[in-house]
Formats: C-alpha cells, structure tokens, sequence
C-alpha cells in the first residue's frame, strides 16, 4: 500500500527532472544553428543546390559549354586508361576485375572536380529547371545544352582515343588491354545494352544528387558509385564511348556497330535513368514544399 501512495509523488519528482532537464537543454539561437549545420541537409535543400547549378548551366555561352564538354570527354579518356593499366598489370584471375575496375572511377574524378560538362550529370541537373517552369524557352535551352555537350564529349573522347590508338605512348600489352575492355563493352544486345545503360544513368544522377550535402565526403561518393558502374558493366555514353572507339580506330569494330550497337541504346539509357527515375522522382518529393512557398 506504500508503495501505491508514493508512485504518484514519484512520477511527479520525474517528470520535474525531466523539465529542468529539458530546460538546461535549452539551445542558443547560435547553438541551434550549429545543430542545423550539422545535420542532414533537408531534400528541398538539395534540390534547390542542384536547381540553381542547372539554372546556370542552360544560360552558358554555346562557346563555354564546348570548350568545358570538350575537356570532359578528353578527361573521361584516362578511365579507359586507367583500368587498361591495371588490367595489363594484373594476372588473368577471377579477381581481377575487382581491381583493374577502380581505374574506371579516374576519369570521373577528374570531370567532377574539375567542373567539366559531362552529359550525363546534366540529365539530373539541367532537366530539374525545366521541371520547376517548363517553358519553350528552358526547353530549347535544355535540348541545346544536352546537344552541345554530349557532341563535344564524343569529340574529345574521339580524340583522345586517336592519340593512344595511333602512337606509341602505352606498350602493345597495354593497346591489349584497351581492345580487350571495348570487347568487353560491345558485349550484349540492343536491348541488354539499353538495360544497363538505365542503371548506370541513374547512378550518375544519384550521385549528382548527393554531391551537394556530401562535403569532405565528395571523392569518395564519386569513386564508389563510379566503380560499382564500372564492376557492374553498365554503359555511359562517354567512358564507355571511349573504350568503343578504340576498337574504331584501331580497325576492331566498324562505325555502325559502335553508332547502333552501342552509342543509340546506350544513351537512350542513360537519358531514361537519369531523367525519369531520379529527376523526375526526386522532383516529385519536394513538390509540396515548394507548392507550400509558393
């Protein structure tokens, strides 16, 4: 029976602790905003990140966004180098693949944090504008940037597969090595092709998305997403244009192999993965709020 009378006392003992415990936890406006900071950004923030960076990049200059998509696809090279070397480098073991496929990641580092155009980063980043107002006039813009930068990448990937198909920069073991990778990408039909061309797309667009609230974080998400595209066998229109058009230059695969077997279901992928699975569903979530500003 003492035992029943002293419980209400006792729970009204703790629930005062728990109000001035409550009360000596009070923030600071100061403390609360390091609070904020320190948290995970909300998703409305991100996309507004990703919003504004596809705002200026559908209002650059035709001349900038060559010149940037040139780079990139001269840059998206060294991912065929990469692997190549560690490939050539490597016994012929089941594991193999498991390392040689980090070289894929290379040529990523280098477009991403160099802030080069690369076609399919703006599949999420250039489509999110024209979702937010969708007018002719951001139609067009989006379609010319998608025109320019995707021909400039395919120039410079061209290019650059020109210079080590045709020169004795890399040893005949490693020349190998490139031919037996764009083997490797040829590998699969119109439809299998399309396929993994749609994963790898939104991949890259996933990893867009994360890239704002990622901080020191940002070498990392680009190699570990990079690398499962690369060990995964995924097709992207760039990296795995350059392992194809070696075999093109070399004499190894004609052009219509390359124009109907690989670039055509390789970028209709790309473009359904990166536009409708992660930009239009990642613009679906922070509809409300930005309805609710509005």
């Amino acid at each position: 029976m003492a035992e029943n009378r002293d419980k209400p006392f006792l729970d009204e003992v703790d629930d005062s602790e728990n109000l001035l415990t409550q009360e000596e936890l009070k923030l600071s406006d100061q403390e609360e905003q390091e609070v904020e900071q320190r948290g995970r950004p909300r998703a409305a923030i991100i996309y507004e990140a990703v919003r504004i960076e596809g705002e200026r990049e559908i209002r650059r200059s035709v001349s900038g966004l060559s010149w940037s998509g040139l780079a990139a696809g001269l840059s998206m090279g060294f991912s065929l180098v990469g692997i190549g070397l560690l490939h050539a480098s490597l016994p012929d073991a089941p594991w193999r693949p498991l390392i040689s496929k980090l070289g894929y990641s290379i040529g990523f580092i280098i477009v991403i944090l160099g802030r080069q155009q690369l076609f399919t980063e703006n599949t999420l980043t250039a489509i999110l504008p024209l979702l937010a107002h969708c007018t002719r006039t951001n139609l067009i813009r989006v379609l010319r940037l998608w025109a320019v930068v995707l021909s400039t990448n395919l120039v410079g990937a061209w290019t650059f597969v020109q210079i080590i198909g045709h020169t004795e920069v890399f040893s005949p073991e490693i020349r190998q090595a490139f031919t037996e990778i764009g083997l490797e990408a040829m590998g699969g039909g119109f439809w299998t092709t399309f396929s993994r061309a749609v994963f790898a797309g939104w991949l890259i667009a996933l990893m867009t998305w994360l890239l704002p609230g990622a901080e020191t974080s940002r070498l990392a998400i680009i190699v570990v997403i990079t690398y499962m595209i690369g060990l995964a066998g995924f097709a992207h229109i760039i990296a795995g244009s350059a392992e194809v058009l070696y075999l093109v230059t070399t004499g190894s695969a004609s052009w219509g192999a390359y124009l109907g077997g690989f670039m055509l279901p390789t970028l209709l992928g790309n473009v359904v993965g990166g536009v409708s699975l992660v930009a239009v569903f990642n613009y679906a979530q922070v509809l409300p709020e930005t309805r609710q500003q509005e």
